[in-house]
């Protein structure tokens, strides 16, 4: 009888080290134009809703952390995490992105200035789908990080006529104002909020009120105004009054169940009596050509946002790509290793 002789599987090609990724990294490799034409193509594909599940949180006694996992299609498996605690008033991002071919773990990202980055570029892309096709009008309500990153994205893709910014605080506003002087824009600081939103064709929330009341009400907006809501993502949270979601013609969403159901601005104007749910537009179908937001060019549309791992693992894949391109960032001596399952 003859033995045939089977060869043993050939071993698993040799894992790459996993990449790691700091704030500094991030910032030297990031750009908007990049950022906003990456998520740009990612949401004028369809997107399998089972690729991108709800968010999840855990809260403790004053802290939370939360958990954003996404499946990339042709790109990255990632994960987010964010450890927050409010009363101290500190926070921690991570992003962990996995190979889709070997499962291996690729990256470990600082994801502080990837939140702002996706925050800011996702709205762009919604704002660009939205706005009139001419230099806009621009309102800013807030004068912190995420304001300056909405203002810094908007004016990577669209030409802009003019800017008028409210912050509670006098020199914050000022300061505020000071910073985008030198890109030759009109800057006005506002003393109010309502004379920053006269007149504006976008004006991007992005700043909580004290005590979480809405800090824009619809009575200032100009017809066909587009609004951009990412203040407010918790329940707990307030930015935009009941009155701007009645007058709101389509609520476009990144997250559109997560929207309706855990945010507290539309959660106060559902209690309010609003039918919300037949407003509703997912982003991808806007940015896909599926829908439309508006019926009449003086309706008004509002884009509100929580945030996605979508956005985080396509824009933390493109950084991880092109570090390891350029030679940027720290391989870790020792890894995780994919088992056989």
């Amino acid at each position: 009888m003859q033995v045939v002789q089977t060869s043993p599987a050939p071993p698993p090609p040799p894992l790459r080290a996993t990449r790691f990724l700091t704030d500094a990294d991030v910032g030297s490799l990031a750009d908007w134009p990049a950022a906003i034409q990456a998520l740009a193509a990612a949401y004028a594909q369809p997107i399998d809703p089972a690729c991108v599940p709800p968010r999840a949180m855990a809260r403790g006694d004053g802290i939370w952390l939360r958990s954003l996992t996404a499946v990339v299609p042709g790109g990255y498996l990632g994960c987010k995490l964010i450890s927050a605690s409010p009363r101290a008033a500190r926070a921690s991002y991570l992003i962990a992105l996995f190979d889709a071919g070997t499962m291996a773990l690729a990256g470990l990202i600082d994801g502080n200035q990837i939140t702002g980055l996706r925050t800011a570029a996702t709205a762009t892309v919604a704002v660009d789908h939205l706005a009139p096709r001419r230099a806009l009008r621009v309102a800013v309500l807030g004068s912190g990080f995420e304001a300056r990153a909405q203002l810094h994205a908007l004016a990577a893709q669209r030409a802009i006529a003019s800017v008028a910014v409210y912050s509670p605080n006098p020199a914050s506003r000022e300061a505020f104002a000071a910073l985008f002087e030198h890109r030759g824009w009109p800057v006005q600081a506002a003393a109010q909020p309502q004379d920053a939103v006269q007149g504006a064709d976008v004006v991007l929330c992005a700043a909580r009120a004290r005590g979480e009341q809405p800090i824009l009400r619809a009575g200032w907006l100009a017809p066909g105004a587009t609004v951009v809501s990412i203040g407010s993502t918790l329940p707990e949270q307030r930015e935009l009054d009941v009155d701007v979601l009645a007058r709101a013609h389509s609520i476009v969403a990144d997250m559109p169940d997560e929207v309706l159901h855990d945010t507290g601005d539309l959660i106060a104007a559902q209690a309010a009596g609003l039918s919300l749910a037949p407003r509703l537009v997912a982003l991808s179908r806007l940015v896909g050509g599926k829908a439309v937001a508006r019926a009449e060019p003086g309706d008004i549309a509002v884009y509100k946002s929580v945030g996605s791992a979508l956005q985080d693992v396509v824009l933390a894949g493109m950084l991880l790509d092109r570090a390891l391109a350029r030679g940027v960032g720290t391989d870790l001596p020792v890894s995780i290793a994919p088992v056989a399952k």
